[in-house]
């Protein structure tokens, strides 16, 4: 091995990206991994130091600047010195919305718990409690 260059499935397990070496081996084979703006298609393609990758993952993009190569799976302080992450930080959500919730007007759609019961509430001739 060339000093400081390791196989992009090791270094991307050693870094604690993927839970397992043969999941690092899939996520470069499926070309879900660029190295330096170029698709890796083979778990053996060597990162080395000063190497940036670009990582799919199924709910995020990681932007990964390579420092040293691994030589062990440790615990995430030690990983977390493998590499700089340079990834775009997550779009703002605004106050008490979430961002995978979809946003409705007022009055459309299907009416909520609250509402239907202000409806029920209103058809039964009010506050018969």
């Amino acid at each position: 091995m060339v000093e400081g260059r390791q196989r992009i499935d090791k270094w991307l397990f050693f870094a604690r990206i993927v839970k397992s070496r043969s999941l690092a081996a899939k996520l470069a084979q499926s070309g879900r991994v660029r190295k330096n703006g170029d698709k890796v298609d083979q778990p053996s393609t060597m990162v080395s130091p000063e190497d940036v990758l670009t990582v799919t993952l199924d709910r995020k993009v990681l932007v990964l600047k390579v420092l040293q190569p691994g030589t062990r799976r440790g615990p995430y302080d030690e990983a977390r010195l493998l590499y700089e992450d340079m990834s775009p930080p997550p779009p703002a959500r605004e106050k008490g919305l979430s961002a995978l919730a979809p946003f409705r007007e007022a009055g459309s759609g299907r009416p909520t718990k609250r509402e239907r019961r202000q409806m029920d509430k209103w058809k039964s001739g009010g506050d018969d409690h």
